[in-house]
Order: C-alpha cells, then structure tokens, then sequence
C-alpha cells in the first residue's frame, strides 16, 4: 500500500460558500457545503490505495463525518486558511515519516474513488510533485491554494528541480464555489446519484440558475 494520506482543509460551515449568497440562503449554503463534504468523503473512503485521511477543522459536522469513515482529526492550523490548514497537516504527516499527502477540498462532490486512486498511481517516487487541475486551470515545493494556484504550483515544484505529473480527472476538477460551478456541476453525467445532485433539485438550483441567465 501506499503511503500516502488525504489531507482534507474544512472551514467552520457557518457562513459557508458566501459567493453563492445571491442564489442561496444562509441555511442553505450551510447545507450545500456539509453535503458536497459528504459526497467527497464517501469517494475518498472508497479509495483502495490512500493509508489514512486526515480532516484539518473546528467545524462539528465535518468532524462527525470524519470520525464516521475512520479518519484522523485534526484543529492545528484549522483556522490559518486553506493553505495554512494544508500545511499543518502535511508538517504532522512528515513528522511522522509518512511518505507523502494528497490533498483536495471538501467542494468536489462528482470526485470518485478511482479518479483518487488514479492519480496516486500516477504519482511518481519522491522527489515528486503530482497535480489534478480545476476545471478552470486556476484553483489547485511552496504551497499556495486559491483561486489562482494552479500554475504557481507548477512553477513552484520546478524550481525545486521537479518537473510536474499534471493528471486531468473531471471529478476532481469540479469544485464549486460559483453559481457557474453549479450549472457545470449539474450538467456533469457524475452529478447522477450524488447527494449534492438531489439537495440542488430539492432547493430549485436548476431553475434560479435558468432564471439568471446562467446555464
């Protein structure tokens, strides 16, 4: 097996996924965010070839999710961003001798297992740097996570004297900050049967999507 643990940064749900407030209530939001966290811990609890997951929060849900699929919890650094969150996790992984993290959000609701595990078969021996790009090339050695994060992640890595594995999986790809991240979403053939699927039909997504134009 390998070595490799997930590393999964989730912030406290409440005033989750602000970008959404004109689609979206608070509640709702705070719902959506909890179900896409359901829906990417399930794919990462089917994975055959991660060692161990570990959450990085404060957030009660997202602990109680954790705790349900055996994974290790986490609060150093729960508060420092998702950078920072990614980072304390991966000091304590590297503290232990553990040879390597994967890490990705709770907002990847289409993500599968076997999109997971093929991106640790791709993973090279160490010193290695492998990547699985946002849809938009943007989101995402020194690391820096945002809006932003995909190509300074390259460059990072090749500054270090590593030239980087970029592995494309639509699942991994899809995270959702955006109303345009849920219509994408929605138009997904992995959107079939998601948790996430079925809360954005119950909320009406589809049609306040269609009402603005967004589609």
């Amino acid at each position: 097996m390998n070595d490799i643990w997930a590393v999964i940064p989730v912030k406290e749900s409440d005033g989750a996924k602000h970008r959404l407030s004109g689609l979206l209530s608070p509640p709702e939001r705070r719902c959506l965010a909890e179900t896409m966290l359901t829906d990417t811990l399930d794919a990462v609890a089917g994975s055959r070839l991660l060692a161990g997951v570990m959450i990085v929060t404060l957030d009660p849900h997202a602990t109680a999710l954790g705790e349900r699929i055996g994974a290790r919890i986490v609060t150093e650094g729960a508060r420092d961003g998702h950078t920072g969150s990614v980072n304390a996790g991966r000091r304590l992984l590297a503290g232990e001798g553990r040879a390597g993290m994967i890490t990705m959000p709770g907002d990847i609701p289409a993500v599968r297992a076997g999109e997971i595990d093929a991106v640790l078969s791709a993973h090279l021996a160490a010193p290695s740097f492998t990547i699985s790009p946002a849809h938009d090339d943007l989101g995402s050695v020194p690391l820096r996570f945002g809006d932003n994060s995909y190509f300074p992640h390259l460059d990072a890595a090749r500054l270090q004297g590593i030239e980087p594995t970029v592995i494309r999986q639509p699942g991994i790809a899809m995270d959702i900050d955006h109303p345009v991240d849920l219509a994408l979403f929605l138009r997904m053939p992995q959107s079939a049967g998601t948790r996430t699927r079925t809360l954005l039909d119950e909320l009406g997504v589809p049609a306040l999507l269609a009402a603005r134009g967004i589609a």
